[in-house]
Order: structure tokens, then sequence, then C-alpha cells
């Protein structure tokens, strides 16, 4: 196989196409699939009940499909594992790592901020059964224990794209699983399970998808963690749509060009705002990437307000250009003590930079600016 990531996503999950005789990828939206051996289907019934994959054909929809185990493999593929397992949302899949954890005995989980509002929620509720601590990479040594079952964090993080060193942060985790969220990066900018990441996870909904019109979270992993991971789909029924992974498989395909025409855009960007008299600050990460977080002067609701061209919207990793303001938003949920003190200030806006002209993105938030 090819080193090559532009060719990888093109296609990964697709290997078999040809000899299939078809092009695009089938979409398979059976439910159920009938047998008229039973005593097989129980056989197989058995397998699945243990995470376990079977090659034969599928019992019910709610277990396997064939068109999302495509998406699985391609994730796979492309984050460096054996293994990925997709669920129906990022949440989705950030809560089977967590139950997982919590399954295998280790309910303790350590975290480093900030992340997404909702995982940073969920963590710190222990609605799961779980005990957080959190930490920083300089605290994360003192703060496992010996029931630690999982130590969770985000590079860039969510929403002021601070970065840590995945490598560092996994030699201190030793034998306890680091899990990266990497749905800022994308495989296309780093990998984190080559310098040692146990689970690579991704708000597939974003980046992976493109196009904000599919939703979906995905976990690349080893055998052992995908087995606990498929247990935990098949009881909870957390399973991603067959529509959903043919349309996420599409959208690696353009994955790496999306990335790079957005990045260089956004470099752009991140230049001319650092200048701007209306701007505080920008955060920009060394990787590079889409994503830019800048804090305003003045007022930030009234640049949301102004923009044109921009769409003022939660999420982000589509075509067009997304903008926020993450403590009314995609933080709200968050203590606001717990925000502001994670770099989540008043002032913070987060953009995600589509794949429009520089000139008029630049020209719809220099009016903007104006605004605040």
């Amino acid at each position: 196989m090819t080193s090559s990531m532009r060719t990888r996503a093109v296609h990964a999950g697709r290997d078999d196409l040809t000899d299939l005789g078809v092009h695009a990828v089938p979409i398979d939206l059976s439910t159920t699939y009938p047998s008229r051996d039973s005593a097989e289907e129980a056989r197989r019934i058995d397998v699945f009940a243990t995470g376990a994959l079977d090659p034969g054909m599928p019992v019910y929809g709610r277990i396997s499909n064939p068109t999302v185990e495509r998406f699985e493999e391609a994730m796979a593929e492309i984050e460096g594992f054996d293994h990925a397992v997709a669920f129906g949302s990022g949440m989705a899949a950030v809560t089977a790592c967590l139950l997982a954890a919590v399954a295998r005995g280790k309910r303790h989980v350590v975290a480093v901020r900030p992340l997404y509002g909702t995982t940073d929620h969920l963590l710190a509720s222990g609605l799961l059964g779980n005990e957080l601590t959190w930490a920083s990479p300089e605290t994360l040594k003192d703060a496992l224990r010996p029931d630690t079952g999982l130590v969770f964090v985000e590079t860039p993080a969510n929403p002021t794209l601070s970065e840590v060193d995945i490598a560092a942060l996994a030699e201190l985790c030793g034998d306890v699983p680091l899990l990266v969220d990497n749905t800022f990066a994308t495989p296309i900018l780093q990998q984190p399970g080559r310098v040692g990441a146990k689970l690579v996870l991704h708000s597939a909904t974003k980046f992976l998808g493109g196009h904000g019109d599919v939703m979906g979270g995905v976990v690349a992993c080893g055998a052992e963690p995908a087995a606990l991971l498929r247990q935990i789909r098949f009881a909870t029924g957390a399973v991603l749509h067959p529509l959903a992974g043919y349309l996420l498989l599409r959208g690696l395909s353009t994955l790496p060009l999306r990335i790079s025409a957005a990045s260089a855009t956004a470099a752009t960007l991140v230049e001319r705002l650092s200048a701007h008299d209306a701007v505080g600050a920008v955060h920009y990460p060394s990787l590079g990437g889409p994503l830019v977080a800048f804090e305003v002067k003045g007022d930030p609701h009234a640049l949301i307000g102004a923009v044109r061209l921009l769409t003022p919207a939660v999420s982000l990793g589509s075509v067009d250009t997304l903008i926020q303001h993450p403590a009314s938003l995609s933080h709200r949920i968050m203590e606001e003590d717990d925000r502001h003190g994670s770099g989540v200030t008043d002032k913070l806006l987060r953009m995600s930079v589509g794949l429009e002209d520089v000139e008029d993105l630049w020209h719809d938030l220099d009016q903007a600016l104006k605004a605040t």
C-alpha cells in the first residue's frame, strides 16, 4: 500500500470495488438480513456479542453494516490502526470510550483542559459512573491512580487551539490508555496513534464529512479496545446510519485537498487578523490547519451579527466558513469559572475556515470587525 495520504484517502475502503464491478461504494440500507439457517445465525450472534468481527453475512443493522464497515476500514488505515469503530455522533463515541473504561473496572479518568464543552460536561458530571481528575501535562503523572482507565486530551484543543506534545504525554501515561480527540487536526495534519495514543477519536460530523450534512463519530484503536467498543455499541445501539457511513467515506476522498486549501486561507487570515486594530489576540496552532481563534477588543456578539458571507453557526469543518462565540454556544454548558479557567474568554471567537476566496472572506471579516 502506498504511503501517500492523498492516495490512501481516495482508495481506503474501496480497494475491492473493481473486483465487484462497481465504481461507487454500494449503500446497504437493510435493517435485517434474512437467513434460513437459524443455527448459523445463533453462532454469529454469539460472535458479535463479544465484539469480534465475522466475515459472513450481517444479521441485524444494529450489529453491523457493510457500508459502515468500509468507512471503519478506511479510518483505521488512515489513522494507522488495525481497527476503527463508528458511532452515531462524536459524543456517542466519547460515551462509548468512557463506558469502556468503567466496564474494565477503571472508573478514574484524567483529562486535560480545554476540551469541547459537552465532553467537559460529560466527564465532570459523572453521569456514566466515572470519576475525574483535571490535570495539566505537567501534573498528569501525579494525577494517575491504580484505577485510572483513561487519559483524555484534545490537541489542538477546542476552542483555544492550544497544543500538547502527544508523544511526551503518551510516555507519561505508561500503561494507561491515552485517548486523543483528533477532530481539529484530522489525520492529514497528525496521526496520534503513531506517537503513542491508544485511541484516536473524531467527531466525524466535522472535517471527515466536510459538507455540514452528516453526523457521526469514530474511534481508531487496536483490536482489544475495538472489541469492547463494539460490545458497547451492540448493547446501546449508538450506531452510524449506512447513508452517513457512505457520506463519510466519500468525504475522506477529498479530505487532504480540503485541509490543504482551507489551511492556506487560514494562515493568510491569521496574518491579517494579527495586525487588525480591533483584534486583541490571535490563536493558531503550530501545525497549521483551518481553525482560527481570536479575541476581539470590542463586542464579539456584534461581530457575529455583522458577518454576511461567513456562516454564524456552531460546528466546524464544512466547505463554508463558520464562526461562533464559544462562551455562548459550544462551551456554554460549562460552569463559568471552569470556562474562563480553560482560556475560553468572553471575547473569544472560533472560526472554521472553508473553501471560499480569501479576499472575499477578509472583506467580510474586516467590515464585521468594524462593527465591534
